[in-house]
Order: structure tokens, then C-alpha cells, then sequence
């Protein structure tokens, strides 16, 4: 090193100050986590990895930037600085790489500071430490709240929820709950995108069941009318193998499948 009184920089440096933040956080006492389930729904992965990751993409294409993770590559303030400055033509002066962690945090301040003017969102369900931290909830509303107000012509897949375990930490232990956590509006046309994600030879099979073998189980107490209970329930199974005294089977009629007792 150039320079033999120069004082050697702490290589724990930056470590010490995510501990402490870690610390600052948990004594906070709140936090959100969505559930494993809900990360697997159709309409969640659409409203991630296809409608706000290629927003993002086409947005800063001219600028040679490409995302490839909404919860990766957005902690550090450089996107959210470009996509700042592309539709509300705010230029901040900041460094354009922020390495240490206090250097993004202070990046991050500034940058959302401007947004949430422009956004005008009276509760915002995002704030800089839980986007630091790479909190995908956070992240997923400031995104939306993002594209609804920039380029409210993007469409977005309609009633996205999650459900979200919320967690709280006081001085008599912690205590959680579930709740559930809206991330798109209700546009009124659920029925057709249910349907689109469905599988389609799924859906004819279930139609004609439900035609077909809508049966009134009274000693098993029950009514046949879910596919899946139809399919996978013992008990109705055992039923309709003591009435027909064979077990049902599927015949393929060509364009259809229907069900035979």
C-alpha cells in the first residue's frame, strides 16, 4: 500500500454495520414473510418474473441494464436511481456504484425519497431497510406502485394476493399471525384468468365429472361434486365400487373424456 503512515481500513468494517442493522431491525419488532404457497401461484410468478422484470428490462434497455431478479438486483439503489430518472426525469447526484453497505442505504434514502413524492401513496408498504435487505413483499409493492403511476398502461395481472405470515417480537415473547396481503387491484375478470392458467384437458375432465357423476352420497355425508374429491377420496371410490360392483374407468371418446360407472 502507497503511503507507510496510511491506517489500514477494517476488513470487518462492513460487516459490523449489517450486524448492526440486523440488530436495529429485529429490535424493531415486526416483520412480514410470505408464505411458501403463495410463492407458487401462477399469478404471482406472471406479476414477477414476466410483467415487472420486463418492465424494468424494457424501461432501461437504451441505458444496457438488464435485471434478471426483482429481489436480487434492486437492494442497492442503482436501478431504482435509473428507472428514477427515466420517467420522472430526476437526476440525483450519487455515486453511481454503491459497495458498502452504509454507501447503498444512503442511496436508497434519497432515491425513494424522491419516489414516494411522485408516488403519493398515503401508507406506503415499503421502506429503504426492508428493499436493502432484499424483502421480496416490500420490493413487489413499490414495483407496482412504480408502473401504476409511470406507465398505468402496462397491464397488470389482476388480484394478486399472498398470504403473508406476519411476525412480532415484544418483551413477552413472539407472537404471529396470517393475513393476507394485496398486491394488484381487482379488475373484475378473475373468472378468465383462473381459467387461462388452468390446464385445459383438467378442465374438460372436471366439467364432464361434474356432469356426469353428480352423485348424493348421504351415508358417507357428502356431496360429489370437487374433482379432486371425485379422484383422489377413498371414501367415494369404495362408493361407487359397491354400487356398479366394478371400479369406474375412463374411456376416450376422441375429442372428449368422459366417465363411465
Amino acid at each position: 500500500m502507497d503511503g507507510g503512515g496510511a491506517m489500514e481500513a477494517d476488513p470487518f468494517h462492513n460487516a459490523k454495520e449489517d450486524e448492526h442493522m440486523d440488530a436495529q431491525t429485529f429490535k424493531a419488532g415486526k416483520m412480514k414473510m410470505i408464505q411458501p404457497d403463495s410463492l407458487k401461484d401462477p399469478k404471482l410468478d406472471k406479476l414477477k418474473e414476466q410483467v415487472l422484470l420486463g418492465w424494468i428490462n424494457e424501461s432501461l434497455k437504451a441505458e444496457h441494464i438488464v435485471v434478471q431478479s426483482v429481489e436480487e438486483d434492486l437492494y442497492d439503489g442503482l436501478v431504482l436511481h435509473h428507472l428514477l430518472a427515466r420517467f420522472a426525469g430526476v437526476h440525483l447526484t450519487l455515486e453511481e456504484m454503491a459497495l458498502t453497505a452504509s454507501a447503498q442505504i444512503r442511496k436508497l434514502e434519497a432515491v425513494l425519497e424522491e419516489l414516494d413524492k411522485r408516488l403519493e401513496q398515503q401508507d406506503t408498504k415499503w421502506e429503504v431497510s426492508l428493499i436493502h435487505k432484499k424483502d421480496l413483499l416490500a420490493t413487489l409493492h413499490l414495483l407496482v406502485a412504480m408502473v401504476t403511476r409511470f406507465q398505468p398502461e402496462v397491464e397488470l395481472p389482476s388480484n394478486v394476493k399472498v398470504q403473508v405470515v406476519v411476525l412480532e417480537v415484544s418483551r413477552t415473547g413472539i407472537q404471529s399471525d396470517v393475513q393476507t396481503e394485496v398486491l394488484t387491484e381487482d379488475r373484475g375478470d378473475n373468472a378468465q384468468e383462473v381459467s387461462d392458467t388452468n390446464d385445459p384437458m383438467e378442465q374438460l375432465m372436471e366439467m364432464e365429472t361434474m356432469a356426469g357423476v353428480g352423485l348424493q352420497v348421504s351415508d358417507l355425508d357428502q356431496q360429489v361434486w370437487d374433482l379432486d374429491q371425485q379422484v383422489h377420496s377413498w371414501k367415494v371410490s369404495s362408493f361407487l365400487f359397491r354400487t356398479s360392483g366394478s371400479p369406474p374407468t375412463v374411456m376416450n371418446t376422441g375429442s372428449t373424456m368422459s366417465a363411465w360407472p
